[in-house]
């Protein structure tokens, strides 16, 4: 197989005496769309935190598109194709929403270019987002949905070859939950980027990944088809004998 388009190798963070993520290891090929589930406080976001250079892991190693980012800096994973949304939308909120798509392609996304020229204007990411029609909205008065699908939309005019979702769906309808995770797919599917989807809506994340890693307490308790981790003995008792839906 070739090699990973992102890659962790014990990555361990500590914040004092609490070790949040603890010897993580995850490899991500070009083109996957990898789910990663657990419990509340499982060590999901201080991962992704590492995984995009904004903190820098305790120990492990960083490996993106071959090249050890280890211990660098935010900017420097995005340079080398590492975009990202937060559980909090970032955007900006007095810019228009066709602006906050043109500052990512004109400024993170200069160096690379989408596998499909199609998306690499405003229009065309707000398209596909269903965004077209509040292209001069300023982000601020859309509502969290939209704002949702816009970071989503800066994240992609970053050019990204890794795409990092932090609970996308939080706070959505059930119909905008599933909606977000065919754009998810879909976004994959158009683009070629490998995704990496951290999600509370497990039920509609399994549904949609081919593949499943989950966190508990920090550690790496399962990592494969999600069917087969749904029903792992370790899983369940993460999530307190329910067995979690797949």
């Amino acid at each position: 197989m070739a090699s990973a388009m992102i890659s962790a190798r014990g990555v361990t963070v500590r914040f004092g005496g609490l070790v949040a993520v603890n010897g993580v290891d995850l490899d991500v090929h070009s083109g996957e769309l990898v789910g990663v589930i657990g419990p509340n406080g499982a060590g999901k976001t201080t991962f992704f935190h590492a995984l995009s250079g904004v903190l820098v892991p305790t120990a492990g190693r960083l490996v993106v598109g071959g090249v050890d980012l280890t211990g660098r800096a935010a900017h420097e994973f995005a340079n080398h194709g590492v975009a990202r949304t937060f559980q909090t939308p970032r955007v900006f909120r007095d810019m228009s929403a066709e602006d906050n798509v043109r500052f990512g392609l004109e400024f993170a996304g200069r160096r690379r270019r989408h596998a499909r020229d199609t998306f690499d204007n405003p229009a065309a990411i707000l398209g596909l987002l269903g965004l077209a029609d509040v292209a001069g909205v300023p982000a601020g008065g859309l509502t969290p949905a939209r704002q949702r699908l816009l970071e989503i939309g800066m994240a992609l005019s970053a050019r990204p070859r890794v795409l990092l979702l932090d609970e996308v769906a939080a706070g959505l309808t059930h119909a905008e939950v599933e909606a977000t995770a065919q754009l998810i797919r879909r976004v994959r599917d158009e683009l070629g980027v490998a995704v990496i989807w951290i999600e509370h809506a497990v039920r509609v994340l399994m549904d949609h990944v081919e593949r499943v890693a989950v966190l508990h307490q920090g550690a790496k308790i399962a990592d494969g088809d999600p069917r087969k981790v749904a029903k792992d003995p370790a899983v369940v008792e993460a999530y307190l004998g329910e067995e979690i839906p797949a």
